[in-house]
């Protein structure tokens, strides 16, 4: 049984530790403002992460960039050529173009190496709801699973990783298009914050309105709890966006309801701290499917 390599990309938010412990690699995607254009780096080594927020805090739109297929293609073929089968899982490709440029360099590769495994999965998921399904992956190789088990098991499973986000301040959502500026004025005003999900479709959807922050932070307490399943691959994970207190505040709240279970705080990386801003919390673990 061939050993396989797991490549995903800036989305899953792992950093260095995680991905060292877990053997996963990623390529990552691009940052630009300004009159840059930086990679999304997920350990921050061309801009510091409390820079990155502060620029943001600062009025500076942030754009980001996808993976391109010849990336993609250069990679896989790096791994197949030293003999190696690969599971690439992606960032939703509902929120990015990524995913369709891996199923374009897969196919090339397999063309040319016709004795290569290469197996695309599009996660549905992004933030550490996709690094958590990466990790899972890592876990069913280092059980001697396969390249097409374990791809087989992400692929039945993904629906279930649950995501709940709330966010600080609407005005970055307004900035990265997705929220409308009526929206974010009026929802400033009255300190309404967004409860969202990531849906069937790997789409990022709001589901509720709640007043305040306190309130939304008690709120993503009671969904996730309220859709939480045990599972043995679970790990349960809080990402925020120079956030760290509340994410405290968070993990706290879950531990109480959910004693014994392993709830650790990351951080949220460039590619999604650029649409959803500073102050941004998430919670990401195993939990009902997502219908």
């Amino acid at each position: 049984m061939s050993k396989f390599i797991i490549v995903t990309d800036s989305c899953s938010d792992l950093d260095r530790e995680t991905r060292e412990k877990y053997d996963i690699t990623y390529l990552p995607m691009r940052v630009l403002y300004e009159d840059k254009d930086i990679a999304a780096n997920l350990d921050f080594e061309e801009i510091s992460y409390k820079d990155f927020y502060n620029l943001m805090r600062d009025g500076v739109r942030i754009k980001t960039a996808q993976v391109n297929e010849s990336e993609y293609y250069t990679a896989f073929e790096q791994y197949v050529t030293q003999g190696y089968d690969v599971l690439s899982i992606s960032c939703s490709s509902a929120l990015s173009s990524s995913y369709k440029g891996s199923l374009v360099a897969r196919d090339k590769i397999m063309e040319k190496y016709p004795e290569a495994q290469v197996v695309c999965i599009d996660s549905r998921n992004s933030c550490w709801g996709l690094g958590l399904l990466c990790i899972t992956a890592s876990r069913l190789r280092e059980e001697g699973k396969s390249v097409t088990e374990t791809a087989e098991y992400i692929e039945a499973n993904k629906q279930r990783m649950n995501q709940f986000i709330t966010v600080e301040s609407l005005t970055y959502l307004k900035r990265a298009g997705r929220v409308s500026a009526t929206s974010a004025v009026f929802g400033g005003m009255l300190q309404i914050k967004p409860i969202i999900i990531s849906d069937v479709n790997g789409q990022n959807t709001p589901i509720e309105k709640v007043k305040g922050r306190k309130n939304s932070l008690a709120r993503l307490v009671e969904l996730f709890t309220a859709s939480y399943e045990n599972d043995p691959y679970q790990l349960i994970v809080i990402a925020h966006a120079d956030c760290e207190e509340d994410a405290v505040t968070v993990k706290e709240a879950l531990a109480a309801r959910l004693p014994g279970e392993t709830i650790e705080i990351r951080k949220i990386g460039p590619v999604i701290g650029a649409s959803a801003g500073p102050g941004t919390i998430a919670v990401h673990g195993y939990g009902k499917e997502v219908k």
